[in-house]
């Protein structure tokens, strides 16, 4: 019962006050995030009541199976956006773009954080620094083409826009595995060739391998079903199994062989979508199915929120500083790297502003930075605390970006609204 209750609380209360937050037009992930934060220990959790609300830490942490699986989705759906015809489209431009800016953002942060760390060593350690450095890299695709789809935007930043920020999330998860595994090492005190090199080299590859052969097999069993109910109830089937066996862990001597779920689910996207002639159709079905999934992620992430942390103003500071030294590295970055391939003037100008955003894959990241211990927390909060800001104002930057580049074009009249004012013109 008290499960089913926090569940249900959880739902309602994320999606009314997306209710709210659509009349200011702000983001729904915003709302969920928020949502999750009044119905955490630090405000209606306070009451003690088992059920209404998670009143503890641990209590949000025992629905962590919901958060895993959430991040499974959003990794196949990434994965789905890498098309062999989308691929060819891409062009020298869009590749070199993606991994100059996110690894610029990367290094600004790197940088910056480190600087930090020598005038705060007890708040801020190297594997924070580090870990958030890697966690800057992500962009989130959602908001972005959320504004692209309700303003009908048209042109070259545009064009150039989406193929980055589905390359961006691919750079970001594997700069993540690396610097996370450097991290790890710091944190453990074993600093070695193996764990800071090889071990999270090793993780990349036997990720991305692990899906492709998930992907093959998931590609060869869909072709045995044909009603819509059973190929999307194995389609799930195979995201729990990626996710599941993806906290495998080998030791082969000195080596350790670890999974990353995010990548080996968006190789099983990637390989799917590329071998199995409906994988559209049945991607749309699988979006429309975990809504509720999502809804309950993002309320968790809210509700995850360690407010103990920000009581230090150190925290905030580095906090601060994260977000602005971040989208200083994104918007420089994706101008240099655009001037250097010879993009449209208004690519150069306004497509760093429209990167800005960050959301799902940033917050799956800290996610698995709580396995840092005190550290992890510290990470969880201050990526949790930069999403918040960026949801909010991410979006409202990037309309204002295509629109300063030109490239937003009247929202369509509704059909029903066309036909009323054709007849009245008609009726003189």
């Amino acid at each position: 019962m008290q499960t089913l209750l926090s569940l249900s609380i959880a739902l309602l209360a994320g999606l009314m006050l997306s209710r709210l937050t659509k009349l200011g037009n702000l983001p729904a992930v915003t709302a969920y995030l928020v949502a999750g934060l009044l119905i955490g220990p630090y405000v209606l959790g306070r009451l003690g009541i088992p059920g209404l609300g998670f009143i503890s830490s641990q209590d949000v942490a025992s629905y962590s199976i919901i958060s895993d699986v959430a991040l499974g989705f959003i990794a196949l759906t990434m994965g789905n956006e890498f098309r062999k015809e989308d691929i060819k489209k891409l062009g020298k431009q869009a590749v070199v773009v993606a991994i100059f800016q996110a690894l610029t953002a990367c290094v600004f942060v790197d940088v910056a954080l480190i600087g930090l760390h020598f005038l705060m060593p007890k708040t801020l350690s190297l594997s924070v620094a580090i870990t958030l450095g890697a966690i800057a890299t992500a962009t989130a695709p959602a908001a972005t083409l959320m504004i692209v789809k309700q303003y009908k935007t048209s042109g070259p930043v545009t064009r150039i826009l989406l193929p980055v920020v589905a390359l961006d999330d691919v750079v970001g998860l594997i700069v993540f595995a690396v610097s996370f595994g450097i991290a790890r090492a710091l944190e453990h005190g074993t600093v070695d060739i193996f764990s800071v090199v090889i071990d999270p080299i090793l993780e990349v590859i036997a990720s991305l391998a692990l899906g492709a052969l998930l992907g093959a097999i998931f590609t060869f069993t869909e072709r045995f079903f044909h009603s819509r109910s059973k190929r999307l109830s194995i389609s799930v089937c195979y995201v729990f199994l990626a996710v599941a066996l993806s906290k495998m862990t080998f030791k082969l001597g000195p080596v350790t062989i670890g999974f990353s779920s995010l990548l080996v689910c968006m190789m099983v996207g990637t390989i799917f979508c590329n071998f199995c002639d409906f994988s559209d159709e049945l991607m749309d079905r699988l979006d429309r199915w975990t809504g509720p999934i999502m809804v309950l992620f993002f309320v968790l992430s809210g509700a995850g929120m360690e407010l103990n942390v920000f009581k230090s103003w150190e925290v905030v500071l580095i906090g601060v500083v994260f977000v602005l030294v971040r989208s200083a590295g994104k918007i420089i970055g994706a101008d240099f790297s655009s001037r250097l391939t010879k993009c449209e003037p208004t690519v150069q100008k306004y497509l760093g502003i429209t990167l800005l955003p960050q959301a799902g894959v940033a917050l799956g990241m800290s996610l698995t930075a709580m396995s840092l211990g005190e550290s992890g927390i510290i990470i969880r909060n201050i990526a949790l605390f930069a999403v918040l800001i960026y949801e909010l104002a991410g979006p409202l930057l990037t309309k204002i970006a295509l629109d300063k580049a030109g490239e937003i074009t009247e929202k369509p009249v509704p059909p029903r609204k066309q036909a009323m004012l054709d007849k009245v013109n008609k009726n003189g």
